[in-house]
């Protein structure tokens, strides 16, 4: 039985009540703002998908008929409950939103979500929802570093350590203090759930863990504010998260320089919509192509070296059945990487996914264990291929960070760029809404009351923000 120092949690939780927006680092400020547009467009992008219609439904039909807080993709208002549930899971569905490496998390589909919702129905300002995303992200992250890679193997991190991540948003929101935030925690983790077994059918599920994961959250601080109690030991305890779910678990990863490394700053944008686990190689084999000025009919075989966690999250999807699924085939990637020269959100839809070109190409993707790969994971992401020509000549390519990365970075025009292709993918928003939206995000500290994310429909009505 694994045995922890019993007051790393606490510590955690005091020093995520203590967190105020005027201590932040500018640095920190200005990745909130960033991550926020782009959690924005990826929950547009979701706009119209199956799993999303059906959340809205239940939202419809169990939920108000109206509230204060905002569903992006149908602009319909709702409880802080309800709009969570569907904008969490609108926002995991084209798979561009962020992502931590060191913790293999989502953080921004579920804090997000959770946290803009009570923003709205509090009437919080700008800076109030920075601080308290600022908040969800350390705790989603230390959490996931904290439950390990053996965690990962079985359960989705953005489910499990994404719904305390959540709670911990809202919590530090409703201004708890750390009896009551170790309560949210306990809460939280005690409902924390997500399995990778959905993949193998390409089922609905990823979007199932992020939806209750924010609401769940939500749901959790807002008990624990009421004096509903939960496990202060849910992380370290003799029957907590670390002995049910992980067997490499290291609480250290708990308190590590807290308030001197900041999770928002090294969250990573993702540039292609897919399984984060794909782009190494992707970009890897983009660069090769480029160098050695190849086609793809110039290559005969592909070899992807890939950390043990690819193989176990990827492995399972050799002939994608949907288009989500496609998403989380190395080969399938691959393929439209070299036919198409990208894998955007366009490039993924029914036509691509029966398009027996990109089928035949996908089967000459291989991935292979490697262990220089493994041991650089999950800190960093390292990309390799070993391309086999026609005429038989091998040549390798490595890269040492994947496009969005803290190492590689996207601009604020880059990212600006994929929010309006994202909103433009299924029209949920014009292009003139997208501009206001951008406007607000590189604004968000300023903001004193975010009562919508489309500044011009409270204009029409008299607000102000």
């Amino acid at each position: 039985m694994n045995h922890f120092p019993q007051d790393r949690t606490r510590e955690l939780a005091t020093f995520l009540v203590g967190l105020s927006f005027d201590a932040l680092p500018e640095e920190v400020v200005a990745r909130a703002e960033e991550l926020f547009l782009d959690w924005i467009g990826s929950a547009l992008a979701g706009r119209g998908a199956p799993p999303v219609r059906i959340l809205e439904d239940i939202a419809e039909t169990m939920g108000p008929e109206t509230g204060a807080s905002e569903i992006v993709v149908s602009r319909r208002r709702s409880s802080p409950l309800f709009a969570a549930l569907v904008n969490a899971a609108s926002s995991h569905v084209v798979e561009q939103d962020d992502v931590h490496n060191s913790s293999v998390l989502h953080p921004g589909t579920v804090v997000f979500p959770a946290v803009l919702a009570v923003a709205q129905a509090n009437g919080a300002t700008g800076a109030d929802l920075i601080t308290a995303t600022t908040a969800g992200y350390e705790a989603g992250v230390r959490i996931g570093e904290f439950l390990g890679r053996s965690h990962y193997r079985v359960f989705h991190a953005t489910g499990t350590a994404g719904t305390l991540a959540a709670a911990v948003g809202v919590a530090q929101l409703l201004r708890v203090d750390v009896d009551t935030m170790l309560h949210a925690l306990g809460n939280a983790g005690t409902q924390a759930a997500g399995l990778w077994e959905f993949l193998r059918e390409g089922a609905d599920s990823k979007q199932l863990h992020t939806a209750k994961a924010a609401a769940d959250g939500l749901l959790s601080a807002y008990l624990a504010s009421k004096g509903f109690s939960g496990a202060h030991q849910i992380l370290t305890g003799a029957q907590g998260m670390a002995a049910g779910m992980s067997s490499d678990a290291d609480a250290t990863r708990l308190t590590d320089g807290l308030g001197q490394r900041w999770a928002l700053t090294e969250t990573s944008f993702k540039y292609h919509a897919s399984c984060r686990h794909t782009h190494p190689a992707a970009d890897a084999l983009i660069r090769l192509m480029k160098k050695y000025e190849l086609q793809h009919q110039h290559i005969a075989k592909v070899r992807a070296h890939v950390h043990q966690a690819a193989i176990d999250v990827l492995g399972s999807v050799n002939e994608p059945l949907s288009v989500h699924q496609a998403k989380f085939s190395m080969g399938f990637v691959l393929a439209l990487m070299a036919l198409r020269g990208r894998a955007g959100v366009c490039e993924f839809d029914d036509a691509t996914l029966h398009d027996p070109d990109i089928r035949k190409w996908s089967r000459r993707v291989t991935m292979v264990y490697d262990p220089e790969i493994d041991a650089a994971y999950p800190k960093r992401w390292l990309g390799k291929v070993t391309v086999v020509l026609r005429d038989g000549r091998q040549i390798k390519m490595q890269i040492d960070a994947p496009k969005g990365d803290p190492d590689d970075p996207l601009s604020r025009a880059e990212l600006e760029d994929k929010a309006l292709r994202l909103a433009a993918y299924r029209s949920a928003a014009t292009s003139d809404e997208m501009q206001e939206i951008i406007k607000l995000a590189w604004n968000l500290r300023n903001v004193r009351r975010l009562d919508s994310v489309f500044p011009s429909a409270l204009q029409r009505v008299g607000k102000h923000f």
